[in-house]
C-alpha cells in the first residue's frame, strides 16, 4: 500500500508516476473522499468544542444553583451527532482503505520508462548455450521416457498438472534440496517450513488480494471458519512471518528461504504455454526474502539478485538478469530483475526467478516495523525472490543437457543427490 499523505500531497504528481507503469489512478474519486473525509473531521471538531463549552456551561449553572435541562439536552444532542459521525467516518475510512488496496507501488526513480516486456533492459548474459549435433527436443519429449507424464496428470487433476517417476521424480526432488542447501549454507538464509494454506489478511498483507482474487485456489471449509487460500508463493508466509510486529533494528536484515509447493489458476492466461511444465497450476519453488532497514534494501536487492544467479552457475545453466522497466513490473514491486534461463527448444530465455524490492509497500499493508536508532517505530521495507522456480529449472536442465541417445546429463552438483548417477538414463 502506498503513503496516503503522498497523494494528500500531489494527487495528480503521483497519478503520473503510476500511469509509467500502466496504472491509471482516479484522482477525482481519491479527491471526492478525502474531501468527504475532511468535512467529517471538521464538522467533529466543531461538535466536540460545542460540548465541551457547553458541558462547561452546565457545570457553572450547576454551581448557581440554575436549570440546566436545555443545556443539558444540547450536550445530548451533540453527543448523538458526533456517534453518527463516527460511523460514518468509519465507514468512509474503510472505503479509502479498499481504494488504497487496489493501488500498485510506484516505482523507484531508477527503474526504465516502459509498459510491456520488449522495453525491460538486459543486464547481462551469462554461461555458454551449447551447441548441438542432433535435433534438439523440447522437455516433453526428453522426459517422455524418463518418467515426466502430462497424461497422468490430466488424468488426475485435468489440464497444466503433471505426474514425476522413477528419474525424474528424484531428479526433481535433487534439484530442490541442492537450493535450499545453497540458500542456507552459502548465502545465510533461515530454513522454514510454513503453512501452504493461508488466511485472507495475509494475502492482502503481500498484495494478492484484493486485485488477483481470480489467480487463487481457495478452500471451502464446512463450518463458520473463514476461508483459506492455497497459496500462490512461499513469498507470502514468509513475508508475513514479519506481519504486526516490531523487529529490533540490530536484528536486520531478517533472511528466510522455504521449499513450497505453489498454486496459480492462471487466469488470463488461456492459450500460453500450454504445452509441458513452464506454466503449471502447481508447481514447487524455493523462495528467498529478507526483511530490511529502508537505508540498504537496494544493496539487499543486488545480493539477492546475485544469490539466483549462484544457482544457475553452479547448475551450468545459460542465463541472463533483465532490469523490468515499468509496466511489466509486479503490482508490489518498486524494481525488479528476472532471471532467464536459456530454452534450446524455444530459441529463447525464459524468466526462472523474479527479485522484487518492495519498499514499504507490503511493510505498510502487514504493519510490519521495527524500532530505530531514535526509538521509533518505522516501517520496514521487504524483498523477494525465486531461489528458483524448481520445475523450470527441472525443464532447463532436461533441455540443456540431453543428449543424442533420449539420456540426460545430470548437473555435477545434484550428483550427490543422485547417489552418485551421471546420466539419467532410459528405463531398459
Amino acid at each position: 500500500m502506498i503513503d496516503i499523505n503522498l497523494l494528500r500531497d500531489d494527487v495528480i504528481g503521483v497519478a503520473n508516476l503510476l500511469k509509467k507503469r500502466g496504472f491509471d489512478l482516479d484522482t477525482e474519486a481519491f479527491s471526492e473522499l478525502e474531501a468527504s473525509r475532511k468535512k467529517i473531521q471538521v464538522r467533529t471538531q466543531e461538535l466536540q468544542e460545542i460540548r465541551n463549552e457547553n458541558s462547561k456551561k452546565i457545570g457553572m449553572e450547576k454551581a448557581k444553583g440554575s436549570n440546566t435541562d436545555s443545556l443539558m439536552k444540547l450536550v445530548s444532542e451533540t453527543s448523538s451527532e458526533l456517534k453518527a459521525l463516527e460511523v460514518e467516518l468509519s465507514e468512509l475510512q474503510e472505503k479509502i482503505n479498499d481504494f488504497l488496496l487496489l493501488i500498485p507501488n510506484i516505482p523507484h526513480p531508477s527503474v526504465p520508462d516502459g509498459i510491456t516486456d520488449e522495453d525491460n533492459i538486459v543486464v547481462r548474459e551469462c554461461g555458454t548455450k551449447k551447441i548441438f549435433d542432433f535435433k534438439v527436443s523440447d522437455h516433453v519429449d526428453v522426459g517422455k521416457f524418463l518418467g515426466l507424464d502430462f497424461d497422468l496428470g490430466t488424468k488426475l487433476s485435468g489440464s497444466r498438472f503433471v505426474v514425476m517417476r522413477g528419474g525424474i521424480a528424484k531428479l526433481h526432488r535433487a534439484i530442490s534440496q541442492f537450493m535450499l542447501d545453497i540458500q542456507v549454507n552459502e548465502h545465510g538464509y533461515e530454513e522454514c517450513y510454513t503453512p501452504f494454506l493461508v488466511n485472507t489478511e495475509s494475502l492482502i498483507g503481500t498484495g494478492q488480494l484484493p486485485k488477483f482474487a481470480e489467480d487463487l485456489f481457495v478452500t471451502k471449509r464446512g463450518n463458520d471458519e473463514s476461508d483459506l487460500y492455497l497459496i500462490p508463493t512461499g513469498e507470502v508466509p514468509l513475508t508475513n512471518l514479519v506481519s504486526n510486529s516490531i523487529q529490533e533494528e540490530q536484528h536486520l536484515p531478517l533472511k528466510f528461504t522455504a521449499l513450497t509447493p505453489c498454486f496459480r489458476s492462471e487466469a488470463g492466461s488461456y492459450g500460453k504455454d500450454t504445452r509441458g511444465m513452464i506454466r503449471q497450476h502447481q508447481f514447487e519453488k524455493v523462495e528467498m526474502v529478507q526483511i530490511s532497514h529502508p537505508d540498504n534494501s537496494y544493496e539487499v536487492l543486488d545480493e539477492m539478485v546475485k544469490h539466483a544467479e549462484n544457482i544457475l552457475s553452479k547448475l551450468n545453466l545459460p542465463y541472463r538478469v533483465v532490469e523490468l522497466c515499468k509496466g511489466d513490473m509486479g503490482f508490489g514491486a518498486a524494481k525488479t530483475y528476472d532471471l532467464e534461463v536459456w530454452i534450446p527448444s524455444q530459441n529463447m530465455y525464459r524468466e526462472i526467478s523474479s527479485v522484487s524490492n518492495c519498499e514499504s509497500f507490503q511493510a505498510r499493508r502487514m504493519k510490519a516495523r521495527f524500532k530505530d536508532s531514535d526509538k521509533k517505530n518505522t516501517l520496514l521495507h521487504t524483498l523477494n525472490g525465486s531461489g528458483l522456480a524448481v520445475g523450470r529449472t527441472l525443464v532447463a536442465i532436461l533441455e540443456n543437457n540431453q543428449r543424442e541417445d533420449g539420456s540426460v546429463t545430470i548437473p555435477k552438483v545434484l550428483s550427490v543427490y543422485m547417489d552418485g548417477e551421471k546420466i539419467l538414463k532410459l528405463p531398459k
